[in-house]
């Protein structure tokens, strides 16, 4: 139920009140029309006059209709006013018994906040100097049976506002604001990336071979087929392909499943970004990764400020670029580079500061975990981590000067992994050996390790050209841009336990 400040039989009987208003409008056959139609929005209306004076508005008499929320109603005798908001914001509504008529006035006082109207009337501007509809004509379009909130605080409130996003998004400007830079934010990358000669494609979200990432995947029963299918993972296999067919700069928008805790930072259903451009490697697509983010960041504070709180980060100098090894020198004043010098000493080292290993990992899976425990919390400021291990990065091009690392990098802001891309893995030969060694790994017991594809390893085979890739998660950067410490803050309808659970 709505948490309306009141207690439980309160609102059962505002709601039964309601009812009876809706009944006795039921009965008049005028209940719920779909007749009224608006010409003007309240923030543009807000927008367009703010310079206009009482005397301009009233020698201009302009008519406008708009229709909305009533949001506050102050009934003073034969003057009222009230506040209707729409998908743009909020205006004024000056409702007087002479000019509306004796009728119409008196079924404005039986309105209920919350309901639903369209008014007609000319603009004009009280003697507060309060932009005001001068209502001629109000109509109840939508009657509203559940009382509003009057006040959201606290967790279970928190809680609340998750769960009825549709309150939420009524009572709350900052979470409206918040939802429309979202989408001004994927319709930013849309265009960064249809501007330099992308192609925006659709993959298969149901697979028959999870892949693309290491992650546990959700498992469905496709009844027709008779056998199981997983909700994808990452686009990644699907996207390389195509550049095998020879769409060589693809990217996609694409929503991805994985079957993982819930945190502040993670969601189980997610959107990414993925992105493919044949003959470039990791440094080009780092580059290209920092002109879209600066780009994003001020498209943000040029048209969605509102949107932004005073944790809002901003792209706005170079990105510092670093080695994995680098980096866990750099942080940890306490490690010096003997100290992770073979992986008999990483490992001590990486054990000391909390890591706990497992049989079987390599130098490589000690020192990304290392670096995981100790730095990655660490890094403010927009930093691409580089040279990450093979042994962690399987469908990543090993360096030519040192097959042992990567050429691959992810990208950190505020303690927050944003973006993860390398060169990609061509040698058809060299992916079959690595699906292999994962393949073993997810016998061994290893829940995130990757099926072996081996449709991919045969597209590979057709020869795919030099490329790079990468992936950047929407809803972290959305988070970013607008200062929003919880994923469930920048996701309508995030994933929450049952209610009664």
């Amino acid at each position: 139920m709505t948490d309306t400040g009141a207690s439980d039989s309160d609102t059962h009987r505002l709601v039964a009140q309601r009812k009876e208003k809706l009944q006795a409008w039921r009965e008049q056959g005028a209940a719920f029309p779909n007749d009224f139609r608006p010409d003007a929005l309240a923030g543009e209306l807000q927008e367009a006059h703010a310079e206009d004076d009482a005397q301009s508005l009233d020698e201009r008499a302009q008519q406008v209709a708009v229709a909305g929320r009533l949001l506050a109603k102050r009934v003073m005798g034969k003057l009222s006013f009230a506040t209707l908001q729409d998908r743009s914001g909020r205006i004024q509504l000056f409702v007087q018994r002479d000019l509306l008529g004796e009728d119409a006035y008196k079924a404005f006082k039986q309105l209920d906040i919350g309901d639903i109207v369209g008014v007609s009337g000319a603009l004009s501007r009280t003697n507060k100097g309060e932009l005001s509809v001068r209502a001629t004509e109000l109509r109840l379009l939508t009657k509203s049976l559940r009382p509003l909130p009057e006040k959201w605080h606290g967790l279970s409130d928190t809680e609340a506002r998750y769960r009825q996003r549709y309150v939420d998004l009524i009572m709350h400007p900052d979470s409206r604001a918040v939802f429309m830079a979202r989408s001004a934010i994927v319709r930013g990358v849309r265009d960064f990336f249809e501007s330099r000669d992308f192609l925006e494609v659709e993959t298969p979200m149901l697979q028959a071979i999870p892949g693309g990432a290491a992650a546990r995947p959700f498992v469905t029963h496709y009844n027709a087929l008779d056998h199981d299918f997983y909700l994808r993972v990452a686009p990644e296999l699907y996207l390389k392909r195509l550049v095998v067919g020879g769409l060589e700069q693809v990217f996609e928008l694409n929503r991805n499943f994985r079957n993982e805790g819930v945190s502040t930072r993670h969601n189980p259903e997610f959107t990414m970004l993925e992105f493919y451009q044949a003959y470039a490697d990791y440094h080009d697509l780092m580059d290209l990764i920092e002109a879209l983010l600066r780009e994003l960041s001020a498209r943000v504070e040029a048209r969605h400020a509102q949107a932004c709180n005073e944790d809002a980060i901003r792209f706005d100098a170079p990105f510092e670029r670093l080695a994995m090894r680098e980096a866990v020198l750099k942080y940890n004043d306490n490690i010096e580079a003997q100290d992770i010098e073979g992986i008999d000493k990483l490992a001590e080292t990486a054990s000391r500061h909390g890591v706990r290993g497992e049989a079987g990992w390599g130098y490589g899976k000690w020192l990304t975990e290392l670096f995981e425990h100790t730095v990655e919390h660490r890094l403010e400021t927009p930093t691409f981590i580089v040279d990450y291990p093979a042994e962690v990065s399987p469908l990543a091009r090993r360096r030519d000067d040192d097959p042992e690392v990567t050429e691959r990098f992810e990208l950190f802001v505020a303690g927050r992994e944003i973006a993860n891309g390398f060169s990609e893995l061509n040698d058809a030969e060299d992916q079959a050996e690595r699906f292999a060694a994962q393949a073993d790994a997810k016998a061994a017991g290893d829940d995130e390790a990757m099926y072996y594809d081996a449709d991919y390893v045969n597209a590979l085979e057709y020869g795919l050209p030099p490329t790079a890739g990468a992936g950047i998660g929407i809803d972290r950067l959305v988070m970013l841009l607008t200062g929003r410490s919880a994923i469930r803050d920048v996701l309508l309808f995030p994933q929450l336990r049952p209610q009664g659970q």
